[in-house]
C-alpha cells in the first residue's frame, strides 16, 4: 500500500499537468487530475496560449521559474522534437527611456545566471529581418528564450504521467471541496467523491472559483487578452516545414505594449495595449467537453477588432511588411492577474492540505509545478518562494474590489517602465497610521506597502536644508536615481544622527503570542533564546528545515505566558498561526494563540543622541541606561498614556520603539513633537531609515536574505543561539559546511553612483554576484550597497557594479560603517 497522500490535482493545464509529472518523477503516484474538459485540449489558458518564454525578471525566483521552464520544455520530446523552440527573444526600444530599461534589464539577466546582450538596430534586423534598423533604438538579445508549445507539451506530460501510474479524469467538473476540522478531506464532482489528504488547484482562471469552494478568497481576476494571427506574408514563405512553425526570435515592442511571435508563414501578435477586460466566469458560454476545439473554446472569447485597431497601426509601422497583410484570425483569451502580477503559490491558510498553485502563465509553469511539489514531497522549495506566497497579501488586498482594480492597473501597466519605488496610485489610504493628519500637515511624501501610507520624507523638513554641513550633502543624482527621492532624506538623516527624529513604525506587522504554549512555540520555532525573565527583547530567526532564513523577527517578553513579536509579514503571521493551532490541537495544556495586535497599535521610533532630553520632558520613568538597557522593554508612562517602551533602534541610535493602542497614538505623537522642539526633533521618513540602517548594517528580510541563505551566510549568526535545544532547522545548521558566499558591505568608490538593487557584481572581472539593497550613505558621505559574493571576496578588495550597462567600481568594507562598538545604541 502506498506511504504517500491522496493527492487530487484540480486542472489539466499546463501547470497541473507538469505538477503530475513532477510528482511522479519523485515516487508520489497517488495522484488524480480532474479536469472539466477533454485532457487532449482542455479549453483553458494553456490551449491558446502563445508560449511565450521570457527569462529575464527583476524577481530572481520568476527568472528561476522561467529557466526551469525552458530546460524542462527543451527535455520534453516526441518523434525528436521537443516541445519548446529556442528561437530567442528580442526586445527592443523605440525612446530612450526603454532603451535605458533594457540595461537594467540586462542587468537582471546577469544577475540570474541568464544570457543576454544588447544590441544595435542593425543587429536587431539581423536577428528579424522584418524589422528595419531605422524604427527602434536598439535591443535586448536572450538567445535560450523560445516558445513553448503548450498544448502539446500538456499531451506529452499526460502521456508520460499516466504511464507512471498517475490517474487523469477529463470531463470532469469539480463541484466542491470537503474539509473537516480544518483540513481537507475530499474533492466533489458531478461523478463523484475523490478522497484526498491533498488538493492543489491548478484551475488557471477558474482558480478564485475553486478557491471558494474551500472558503478561501483567492485574489485572482480573469482578464481578456488580444491575440491575432495575421494572413500569409511572403517575406516568410518556405517555412512552414516547421512543426512548431518560427525561426525568428520573439519580438517584444513594449512600447507599444505589443509582442509579435512566428506561426510558419504567418504572424502572431498579442496586446496588452487595449483596456482592461475583467471576464465574469458566470457569464461565459458553455462549450461542451465534446465541442472544444482550437477555435471554440471556453477561454477565447469574441474579438473585439475595434480594440485592436490601434496596435494593428503600431504593428504596421513597427513592421513595413505588414502593410500588405490583414488580420486572418482574432480572439480575445482569458489570462490570470493578480493585484502585484505575482503568481499565487502554497497552502490555504483556511484549509490545511489546500494548496494553490495558481495565476502561473506558461513561461513559469514547469519551475512552479517543481516548486509546488517540492513543497509536498519535501516541506520546503529549492527555490524562494516569498514573491508568490499566497499568504503574502494583508485582509484589506483581499477584497473583491481591491483584487479587480490593482489587478486591471497590472494589466495596463504589464510593460511599463516601472521604478523600484514606484507606487501604486489608486486605490490609495486604505491603511494609514493615527498619525496620518499630522504627517500630512507636515508635508509627507507617502509611498505605499502592503496597503499603508509610509511617508518617505516630509517637506516640512526642507528648510533644514540651509544648514546641512557640507560633509551631508550628497551629489545631485542622475535621473533615475532622483525619482522618488528628495535631498531633504539627507536632513532627516542629520538630525537623526545629531539631535533625534520620530519615525512612524506602525506599519511594522506584530503579533501577540500568548497562552501556556507561547514559550515553547517560540522556543521551537525560533534560533533565540526566549527562556529569559519578563522585560527581555530577544532578535532571532525563523528557519525552515534545512536552515534557510524564512524571517527574522523581534520578540519583546512582556509577562510569562505573553509575548510581542515584530514580524516581517503576513506570511509570517500565518505560519506561527498555524504552527500554534497544531501545537495546541496535539496537547491542550501547551495551548498558545497568535493575534494580529497590528490594527489596534501604533508604534513611534524615537530615535537620536537627543531622545532622552525629550522623554524626560514626557515621563516620569527612568529612561536611564541603567533602567532600561538596550533590548529591554518596559511599560511606562508618556504623557499620562500607558505606552509599551523597547529599547531598540533599526536607524542605529539611542532610542525607543514606543507602542500604545491606535485610539491614544495620536495623543503620543503630539506630545513627543511638542516636548521635542526644543531639541530640535523632526518627523522623519523611510528614505531617511534606509540609508542609516544600511550604515548601520541591518538586514531586510526579503531583500538582503531569504529562504535560499543561512544565518551565517547572511552575517546574522549572531542571531543562533545553538545550545538552546532544539528548534527548526538546528540539525540541518550543524551539518552545514563552511559558507561559500557572504552578505558583504560595499561602498561605492566614486562617491555618487546610488545604484538601486539587484545590479550584478563583477570580482575581478568575473561575474560573481548581485546587490541586494542600496542607499546613499549620508553619515558616511558615499553611496552604499550590500551584495551577495564569493566568501572568500576581503575587506579593501575592489569589486565593479554594473549599473545601466557602465562598471562602477566599489569596495568592500567592513561593517557596521557607523558605530562598529555600538555606543550609540548602549550608552
Amino acid at each position: 500500500m502506498s506511504t504517500t497522500p491522496r493527492v487530487v490535482i484540480i486542472g489539466a493545464g499546463i501547470v497541473g499537468a507538469n505538477l503530475a509529472d513532477e510528482l511522479a518523477t519523485r515516487g508520489w503516484r497517488n495522484v488524480t487530475v480532474l479536469e472539466q474538459g477533454p485532457l487532449h485540449l482542455a479549453g483553458g489558458s494553456s490551449s491558446h496560449a502563445p508560449g511565450l518564454v521570457f527569462q529575464t525578471n527583476p524577481s530572481k525566483t520568476m527568472t528561476e521559474f522561467a529557466g526551469y521552464t525552458v530546460g524542462k520544455m527543451l527535455s520534453l520530446t516526441a518523434d525528436g522534437i521537443s516541445c519548446f523552440n529556442q528561437v530567442g527573444g528580442l526586445e527592443v526600444a523605440t525612446t530612450p527611456a526603454r532603451f535605458e530599461d533594457l540595461k537594467r534589464k540586462a542587468g537582471f539577466a546577469a544577475s540570474w545566471g541568464v544570457e543576454a546582450r544588447l544590441i544595435d538596430p542593425d543587429e536587431c534586423e539581423k536577428h528579424h529581418p522584418l524589422l528595419p534598423a531605422g524604427n527602434v533604438l536598439g535591443g535586448l538579445h536572450i538567445p535560450s528564450d523560445g516558445l513553448a508549445l503548450a498544448a502539446r507539451a500538456v499531451r506529452l506530460l499526460i502521456a508520460r504521467a499516466s504511464a507512471a501510474g498517475i490517474e487523469f479524469r477529463g470531463s470532469t467538473t469539480v463541484t466542491g471541496i470537503e474539509h473537516d476540522g480544518g483540513r481537507v478531506t475530499a474533492v466533489a464532482t458531478d461523478t463523484g467523491r475523490v478522497p484526498a489528504d491533498v488538493v492543489v488547484c491548478c484551475a488557471g482562471f477558474w482558480g478564485a472559483k475553486v478557491g471558494a469552494m474551500a472558503g478561501m478568497t483567492v485574489p485572482l481576476l480573469p482578464l481578456a487578452h488580444q491575440y491575432v494571427t495575421t494572413s500569409a506574408l511572403p517575406e516568410l514563405a518556405g517555412r512552414n516545414e516547421l512543426p512548431n512553425g518560427a525561426r525568428l526570435p520573439i519580438l517584444r515592442h513594449q512600447d507599444a505594449d505589443l509582442y509579435f511571435r512566428e506561426h510558419g508563414d504567418r504572424l502572431g501578435i498579442g496586446s496588452y495595449a487595449h483596456r482592461p477586460m475583467p471576464v465574469e466566469l458566470d457569464g461565459l458560454p458553455a462549450v461542451p467537453a465534446a465541442d472544444i476545439s482550437e477555435d471554440r473554446m471556453p477561454s477565447r472569447l469574441d474579438f473585439t477588432p475595434e480594440d485592436f485597431a490601434p496596435s494593428w497601426r503600431e504593428s504596421q509601422r513597427l513592421l513595413p511588411a505588414l502593410h500588405g497583410a490583414s488580420i486572418t484570425d482574432g480572439f480575445n483569451g482569458i489570462f490570470s492577474f493578480t493585484p502585484d502580477g505575482g503568481p499565487l503559490i502554497g497552502e490555504s491558510p483556511e484549509v490545511a492540505g489546500f494548496y494553490l498553485a495558481e495565476a502561473v502563465w506558461v513561461t513559469h509553469s514547469a519551475g512552479v509545478a517543481k516548486a509546488v511539489a517540492e513543497l509536498l514531497v519535501d516541506g520546503r522549495s529549492q527555490t524562494d518562494l516569498h514573491d508568490g506566497d499566497v499568504r503574502r497579501f494583508e485582509d484589506v488586498q483581499l477584497a473583491p474590489d481591491y483584487i479587480s482594480e490593482t489587478s486591471q492597473q497590472n494589466f495596463v501597466e504589464i510593460y511599463d517602465v516601472l521604478h523600484p519605488l514606484q507606487p501604486r496610485e489608486s486605490p490609495r489610504n486604505l491603511r494609514t497610521s493615527p498619525f496620518f493628519g499630522r504627517q500630512q500637515e507636515l508635508g509627507a511624501v507617502f509611498l505605499e506597502s502592503g496597503g499603508w501610507e509610509r511617508p518617505h520624507w516630509y517637506e516640512a523638513n526642507a528648510p533644514l536644508l540651509a544648514d546641512l554641513p557640507q560633509d551631508w550633502r550628497e551629489p545631485e543624482r542622475e535621473a533615475w536615481a532622483a525619482r522618488y527621492h528628495s535631498p531633504i532624506a539627507a536632513a532627516e538623516a542629520w538630525k537623526t544622527r545629531t539631535a533625534v527624529a520620530m519615525y512612524d513604525m506602525t506599519p511594522l506587522k506584530r503579533v501577540e503570542v500568548s497562552g501556556p504554549g507561547a514559550l515553547p512555540l517560540l522556543q521551537r520555532l525560533s534560533t533565540g533564546q526566549l527562556d529569559k525573565r519578563p522585560g527581555a527583547v530577544t532578535y532571532c530567526l525563523l528557519l525552515d528545515a534545512v536552515g534557510g532564513v524564512r524571517s527574522d523577527i523581534t520578540v519583546a517578553r512582556l509577562a510569562p505566558e505573553r509575548f510581542q513579536a515584530g514580524i516581517n509579514n503576513n506570511a509570517d503571521y500565518e505560519y506561527l498561526r498555524g504552527e500554534a493551532a497544531a501545537q495546541s490541537a496535539a496537547d491542550p495544556a501547551q495551548w498558545a494563540q497568535v493575534t494580529d495586535i497590528t490594527p489596534g497599535t501604533c508604534c513611534i521610533g524615537l530615535w537620536g543622541p537627543l531622545a532622552r532630553e525629550v522623554m524626560a520632558k514626557v515621563s516620569s520613568d527612568d529612561f536611564s541606561n541603567a533602567s532600561l538597557k538596550y533590548f529591554r522593554t518596559a511599560q511606562v508612562r508618556i504623557a499620562g498614556l500607558t505606552v509599551t517602551a523597547m529599547r531598540l533602534s533599526y536607524v542605529g541610535e539611542l532610542g525607543w520603539e514606543l507602542y500604545t493602542s491606535a485610539d491614544q497614538g495620536l495623543r503620543l505623537w503630539d506630545a513627543l513633537f511638542e516636548a521635542g522642539q526644543e531639541q530640535g526633533l523632526i518627523a522623519a521618513g523611510r528614505a531617511a531609515f534606509n540609508s542609516l540602517r544600511l550604515e548601520k548594517g541591518y538586514r531586510l528580510w526579503g531583500t538582503d536574505m531569504t529562504t535560499e541563505h543561512t544565518p551565517e551566510e547572511a552575517g546574522v549568526g549572531f542571531a543562533v543561539k545553538a545550545d538552546k535545544g532544539d528548534f527548526v532547522g538546528a540539525s540541518a545548521l550543524a551539518a552545514a559546511g563552511s559558507p561559500t558566499r557572504r552578505l558583504r558591505c560595499l561602498t561605492i568608490d566614486d562617491g555618487r553612483s546610488v545604484v538601486m538593487g539587484k545590479e550584478p557584481v563583477y570580482v575581478d572581472n568575473v561575474l560573481s554576484g548581485y546587490v541586494t539593497s542600496a542607499a546613499f550613505g549620508y553619515t558616511v558621505g558615499r553611496p552604499v550597497a550590500y551584495a551577495w559574493l564569493p566568501a572568500d571576496t576581503s575587506e579593501g578588495q575592489t569589486v565593479e557594479i554594473e549599473y545601466f550597462g557602465r562598471r562602477v567600481p566599489a569596495t568592500v568594507a567592513a561593517e557596521p560603517l557607523v558605530d562598529p562598538g555600538m555606543e550609540r545604541l548602549r550608552s
